[in-house]
């Protein structure tokens, strides 16, 4: 039996693919399933212009994305935190951080699942941090972690008693 799927299906094929399978699979499976369509000519045809419109899509998408990642190239997130005696910081800036900040400020909205970061940034410098925007295009950005500046507290220099002559 030859099927043209539909969507992609685990070790068969991807979506607008034209598959033999077997009769029971199918029946019994792709078609109620909504995972394929008989292959014949009036399916072939609309599959044909379904894989057009897809492919426009995409396209335009993939653009979208290298337009987004010549912006975030050029980005520079600044993150300050209270750091301890050694450099390290007290907590860290997360991929949520990081999301927040380009979301909040920036106005591009990522999804923090495709922040790449191995481990949170938990010392003072810069942080080259890549970001998936689509399955073709990534980009980078510098995430800088700065030190609090400590605010000692002003203390009064004790007033100076001129010590004058008795009598």
């Amino acid at each position: 039996m030859e099927v043209i799927l539909k969507e992609d299906v685990v070790k068969l094929g991807k979506a607008g693919q034209h598959v033999k399978v077997k009769p029971g699979y199918g029946r019994n499976f792709l078609l109620p399933h909504g995972l394929a369509v008989e292959a014949n000519a009036g399916n072939l045809k609309v599959m044909e212009q379904h894989l057009a419109n897809r492919a426009k899509r995409l396209a335009a998408l993939k653009a979208d994305a290298e337009a987004q990642a010549a912006e975030l190239g050029k980005l520079r997130l600044v993150f300050v935190r209270k750091v301890g005696e050694e450099g390290k910081l007290f907590g860290s800036v997360t991929v949520s951080d990081i999301a927040k900040e380009l979301i909040g400020h920036r106005h591009f909205h990522v999804d923090k699942h495709r922040i790449h970061l191995d481990m949170p940034l938990k010392t003072v410098g810069e942080h080259k941090i890549e970001i998936k925007l689509h399955p073709e295009v990534s980009a980078e950005f510098i995430v800088e972690v700065q030190a609090e500046a400590e605010e000692k507290a002003v203390e009064p220099e004790p007033e100076k008693v001129a010590e004058q002559p008795e009598g």
